[in-house]
């Protein structure tokens, strides 16, 4: 079984030519090589890397220099400004980097999606979909939006970003799954896959969690396991839980079986994104 992670950060120390957008960010920084090893340690074979809008916003430069040396482990997804008025040629492009794999959407809270936005929006998605990449959707703050979306661009593989709900850097909220029930309904939407990463932080019990699997089955039940993906958020989840911790949560849980097992930590991934780890599997990993 190949372990992949649907969701982690990479991002390098602030620097003079490529700063941090918001210099208060409380995230703890892990370049490439960082995480390569984080993953090796705990037999990871790869991740999908999603380059962190609090650190850079829309600059790709990071994710650019990832690709290039890093295409084997690591898949590509970076934030796109949707009122960019050449989308469509930025979109292109990024097509070209090696180990591109999609690109990730901010939805606007309901309310304040103007006709600007609403249009690059369907665009992005267009171009993205031309290009084959898949298309991630931030939509924790506009869940009615993710549907629209999803009913205008059936032709294209979405993907809704950490269960649809909001994972906290440090205190777990006091009722994390309390808009389940809204994305549960989204799994009508053949074309959207989901990813479960991140879910150990909505959890108010220590290891091994247990206390998110009834809604996590949930999630499993109404989208079922070939479009579910499992991913840590890692390093954004750093003050609560382990990386190793977030990994045997799902390898070692005893209600998976292997074969689910498998599907959530990997073969699911590697169908919605088109995309698998090249390099060999980490030496000295544990299975």
């Amino acid at each position: 079984m190949q372990l992949i992670d649907s969701q982690v950060h990479c991002f390098a120390a602030s620097q003079p030519d490529l700063p941090w957008a918001v210099e208060s960010v409380p995230l703890y920084e892990s370049d490439g090589a960082d995480m390569i090893a984080a993953m090796a340690a705990v037999g990871v074979a790869g991740a999908i890397m999603v380059s962190p809008f609090s650190v850079y916003h829309y600059d790709r430069r990071f994710a650019e220099a990832l690709g290039r040396s890093h295409a084997a482990r690591f898949g590509l997804v970076v934030p796109v400004d949707p009122t960019l008025p050449d989308l469509d040629d930025s979109i292109a492009e990024w097509a070209t980097v090696p180990g591109a794999v999609g690109i990730r959407l901010l939805l606007p809270p309901a309310g304040q999606v103007d006709p600007a936005t609403g249009e690059g929006l369907l665009r992005a998605i267009a171009a993205a979909c031309r290009h084959g990449l898949a298309v991630n959707l931030m939509g924790t703050a506009n869940l009615s939006l993710v549907h629209e979306l999803a009913v205008r661009n059936s032709d294209a593989q979405l993907v809704l970003d950490h269960l649809g709900l909001p994972v906290p850097f440090d205190a777990v909220p006091v009722a994390p799954f309390a808009a389940l029930p809204e994305v549960l309904a989204l799994a009508r939407y053949p074309n959207l896959a989901i990813k479960v990463s991140g879910a150990c932080a909505l959890s108010h019990e220590a290891y091994p969690f247990e206390d998110i699997w009834p809604q996590l089955s949930q999630v499993f039940d109404a989208f079922g396991l070939e479009r579910c993906m499992w991913g840590t958020d890692w390093t954004r989840t750093v003050a609560l839980l382990s990386y190793r911790e977030a990994v045997d949560s799902f390898r070692l849980n005893p209600r998976l079986s292997m074969s689910d097992r498998a599907m959530l930590m990997g073969e699911a991934l590697q169908r919605i994104y088109r995309w698998a780890p090249t390099a060999p599997d980490p030496a000295g990993g544990e299975r």
